[in-house]
Formats: C-alpha cells, sequence, structure tokens
C-alpha cells in the first residue's frame, strides 16, 4: 500500500470517471469522488473506508472546498486531483443562447478553476501533487457543431499549460489529457445538451450530432484502461504536460500539427513582415 495515493475525482458517477475511480478501487488506491448524487456510487460501498462518495454541486465554490476539505481530513494528504466532470453542448454559435453557453463553461470550465482554486492550498503545503484536468481532443483540434464545447475545452487545455509552467517550482504537476472517443455514456443523450433554438441555414451541422449520438458503443477507447495511463502518468519524473488519450485523438492531433505547421510556413512572410526594419 507504500505506492498507492489518493484521488479525487470530479463527475466520477458515470463515464470516464467512474470507471477510472473503480480500476484505482481495484489496485488498493485510496478514491474520493464527487457527483450531485452519492446514490450513484452504491455499488462501491464493498471497498470500505478507502472510498469516499461526496456530493458536490461544482457551481458552488463552498460545496467544492467542503469536500476537498472532508477528503484531506478523511484521508490525510490529497495527491491527485482529476477534474473530469462536464458535458457536450451541440449547435452553431447564432442558435445558442445566454444561458446555454454560460452554463456549459461554467461545468466544463469555471469549475475545473474552482476546484484547482481550493485543491492548492493541499498540494502547497505537501509540496507536491499532480492535477489531471480532462479536456477533448475537440479541444486541440476541433469538429463541426460544437463550438462552445470546443471553446470550453480550449480553455481548460490553455489553462493546464500555463499551470504547468506556474506550479512546477512547487513540486505540483500539471497534465491536460485530451481524449478521443472511448466507450462510455458520453454520446448519450445524458451527457449531452444541443440548441434549443435552430436556425435552418446550419441544418448541415445537425448531421454531425446524429453521427454522435449512433457511435455509442463502437467507440475505439476502452475507459478500464484509463487508470493504468494514469497510474504511469502520476508515477513519471517527466509526466506529459498533454496527452492525447486514444489512437483516434493522437491521429487527429497529428494531422491538426501538419495543417498547423503547413499553414504557418505558407504565412511566414507576413508574420516577419510586422517586424521594424534595419
Amino acid at each position: 500500500m507504500s505506492n498507492t495515493k489518493v484521488w479525487y475525482i470530479t463527475g466520477a458517477s458515470k463515464g470516464m470517471g467512474f470507471s477510472l475511480a473503480k480500476q484505482l478501487l481495484i489496485k488498493g488506491h485510496r478514491v474520493a469522488v464527487t457527483s450531485r448524487s452519492v446514490n450513484a456510487f452504491e455499488q462501491f460501498s464493498e471497498y470500505g473506508d478507502r472510498f469516499l462518495p461526496l456530493e458536490v454541486d461544482l457551481k458552488n465554490e463552498s460545496s467544492i472546498a467542503e469536500s476537498l476539505k472532508k477528503t484531506y481530513d478523511t484521508f490525510g494528504r490529497l495527491d491527485v486531483v482529476v477534474n473530469n466532470a462536464g458535458y457536450g453542448l451541440g449547435g452553431a454559435l447564432e442558435e445558442l443562447t445566454g444561458d446555454e453557453i454560460k452554463d456549459n463553461f461554467e461545468v466544463n470550465f469555471f469549475a475545473v478553476v474552482k476546484v484547482i482554486q481550493r485543491a492548492l492550498p493541499y498540494l502547497r503545503k505537501q509540496k507536491s501533487g499532480h492535477i489531471i484536468n480532462i479536456s477533448s481532443i475537440a479541444g486541440f483540434a476541433p469538429g463541426l457543431g460544437w463550438s462552445m464545447y470546443c471553446a470550453a475545452k480550449f480553455a481548460v487545455s490553455g489553462l493546464s499549460e500555463a499551470l504547468a509552467n506556474d506550479l512546477k517550482p512547487l513540486g505540483i504537476h500539471v497534465t491536460n489529457v485530451l481524449p478521443g472517443w472511448f466507450r462510455t455514456n458520453f454520446a448519450n443523450e445524458d451527457s449531452i445538451a444541443y440548441n434549443k433554438n435552430q436556425i435552418e441555414d446550419y441544418n448541415y451541422l445537425r448531421e454531425y450530432h446524429h453521427k454522435m449520438n449512433n457511435m455509442s458503443g463502437t467507440q475505439l477507447g476502452d475507459p478500464d484502461k484509463i487508470a493504468d495511463v494514469f497510474l504511469e502518468l502520476t508515477n513519471s519524473t517527466l509526466p506529459a504536460v498533454n496527452l492525447f488519450l486514444g489512437s483516434d485523438s493522437f491521429m487527429r492531433a497529428k494531422s491538426k500539427i501538419e495543417q498547423l505547421n503547413s499553414e504557418i510556413d505558407r504565412w511566414k512572410d507576413s508574420s516577419f513582415s510586422t517586424d521594424f526594419s534595419g
């Protein structure tokens, strides 16, 4: 048990978070999980005092702070914070309401900020720890029909990279994880919201929404294999800052990088033209 860690995972009642928590518990780790209802964790009762279910409102700073304090008080330390909670939002920007945009950013981005802010005092005190933020390949190479979801995930990716620099001198690592498609319920209706207002000119985007709805059960990624990768990551002396998870994510990232390199080179003269001459 000397190599085990204390994990805090948000949004673990289903999907990747659920699989991660389950596999970590099987491997002997201590795990605190958050959800809007602890009833989702009844099957984990067999793990006794190594498992801590927490009912948390991720839009509420006090609720987050209380859950992290309870985790620390219960286990005596905090090693890995996994910001996993999130949901998809489909629709063209022009179709989305202010409330739809705000709610998506509240969960996908601002909850991440709040959790990290409240977790850092514990990690700083220890001079150690690892923050794992679950972004998405859409936060690096966006697809069609998910503009605000992609924007929120880009924000998570940017925050992660900046924090990796800021926190390294304190002995705290940060990794931005960009998963591709995993065989979870993320493609189901309970993990995705769609725009209520629809504009006919954007009907071409609907085919990409339907495509995702129909892919459930055929995704390449196995969520039960994520824990092993995260354990390798948190045990590494040189952990990745950006980790593309899944072969589909890896290949999509490679394609985006090639496209970006080509575009940078094509516009090199214009980039250099704005420098002072002489």
